[in-house]
This record gives structure tokens, sequence and C-alpha cells, in this order.
């Protein structure tokens, strides 16, 4: 009885073929083919070795793996990566323009924005997409829009000294100064 049952069911069905996703990531087109179910975080991590974006929680819950899409932020955990095929993506490598670092990570060394380093990343490419949105005037709005991306150090009252700063030297460049 029981070989006839088995008998009865239907081949598994084989897995799905790997899908071409193309990504302008950090200004380089790059072409990857994917299992349809890898997400943004896998592809730059384990496919395109850029492991500045760092893999915390995998429910985006911590921030740690934020990047830039379109210059909006996401937590690259919760996309898969052919959801933003034809897409840009900034990760914390791409911020540096050459061997000068972005103001931010000036601004959060300047102010020992960090213990670990682990949050790190996430937290100055949500910075990032935060000073973009030009929503944040205060530090209680920048906690606020900053309450995603958890320090487990406790770096918090330094990470909103640094991005203050920040804000403040591209204030000017937003309204057209030198």
């Amino acid at each position: 009885m029981a070989q006839l049952k088995a008998s009865l069911r239907p081949a598994p069905a084989p897995p799905p073929q790997p899908i071409p996703v193309t990504l302008n990531v950090n200004g380089v087109e790059r072409t990857l083919h994917l299992a349809p179910w890898t997400t943004l975080l896998d592809a730059l991590r384990l496919h395109l070795d850029l492991t500045g974006t760092k893999k915390g929680c995998d429910h985006g819950q911590c921030g740690a793996c934020t990047v830039l899409v379109d210059g909006r932020r996401i937590n690259s955990c919760l996309t898969l990566a052919a959801m933003q095929d034809g897409r840009k993506v900034t990760t914390i490598e791409g911020l540096t323009t050459g061997d000068a670092l972005h103001p931010l990570q000036e601004a959060f060394i300047e102010h020992d924005a960090f213990q670990c380093g682990y949050c790190t990343p996430g937290q100055i490419c949500s910075a990032a997409g935060l000073i973009a949105e030009g929503k944040a005037t205060t530090d209680d709005e920048i906690r606020e829009l900053m309450s995603g991306n958890l320090c487990r150090c406790g770096a918090y009252p330094n990470i909103v000294a640094a991005i203050r700063q920040a804000m403040a030297t591209a204030a000017p460049k937003a309204e057209g100064a030198p």
C-alpha cells in the first residue's frame, strides 16, 4: 500500500533556473544570474563581494543592511535582488569618491559615532538617505528618522552629532553655495 501511494505522488518540480538581474552598483552596471529568491543583501555580499553592508537580524528590524536604491534608503535583507533590476544601488563602498571619505564617514570618525562598527555602514547609508530627504531639522527628528537603525553599543548621541555635522556641511551645497 505504501508503495502504491509513493508511486502516485508527482515528481518534485525542478528548481527554477537562475534569472538575469542587472544592477548599477556604486556606478558600475553589473548583470548577475541569481536564484529568484536571492535578496539584494545576499547579491551584494555573496555575488559581488561587497561586504560592507552587514547581515544583522535578516528580518528588517536592525538596519545593518541599509543601502540606497535610487537614492532612497532600504533594508536590503527585505527586498529581492530581482525587484531592484535596473536600479541604482549605493552601498557604503560607493559613498567615497576615490580616496576621499564621504562627509558622513568623516563626521562619524570625528564624533566617534561607533564602537564595534558593525552597524556603522547601515547607519551611514541611512543617514545619507535621511539628509537627501531633507525632512530632519532637529535632533529629535534625526533620532526618529534613524530609529530603524539599531546600535547595540549605544553610540546614539555621537551618531546624532555626526549626522548633524554632515547636515550642516551639506546645507550650503544644497542651497547652491560653494
